[in-house]
């Protein structure tokens, strides 16, 4: 019923930037919480950011002051501007959203997940 579709991931060189684009469809609340998690071969899932209907946010250690999620609400779609990526970024990233808006991390639906591969 809900559906989430990752798209924009790829191989990028260390210090480069990727934008990730999720889109959202199906029968879900047009301001639940949204997010994204990444899990790197041998590793547990991790969060990386999440952002609220009213778009106030939150981020990983790990990633802030390099990451920011955005999202517009029209077109059902969050994003993952990543800049200054580093090689220990690289992981499959998984787009999630909540059936809430309660500000906290998302896990009520998945999308599938895509690589994003950062080489030296």
């Amino acid at each position: 019923q809900v559906q989430l579709v990752e798209s924009g991931g790829g191989l990028v060189q260390a210090g480069g930037s990727l934008r990730l684009s999720c889109a959202a469809s199906g029968s879900i609340f047009s301001g639940s919480t949204m997010g994204w998690y990444r899990q790197a071969p041998g590793k547990q899932r991790e969060l990386v950011a999440f952002i609220s209907g009213s778009r106030s946010t939150n981020y990983a250690d790990s990633v802030k002051g390099r990451f920011i999620i955005s999202r517009d609400i029209p077109k059902s779609t969050v994003y993952l501007q990543m800049n200054s990526l580093k090689l220990e970024d690289t992981a499959v990233y998984y787009c999630a959203a909540a059936r809430g808006s309660l500000f906290r991390s998302p896990r009520d639906y998945w999308g599938q997940g895509i690589q994003v591969t950062v080489s030296s």
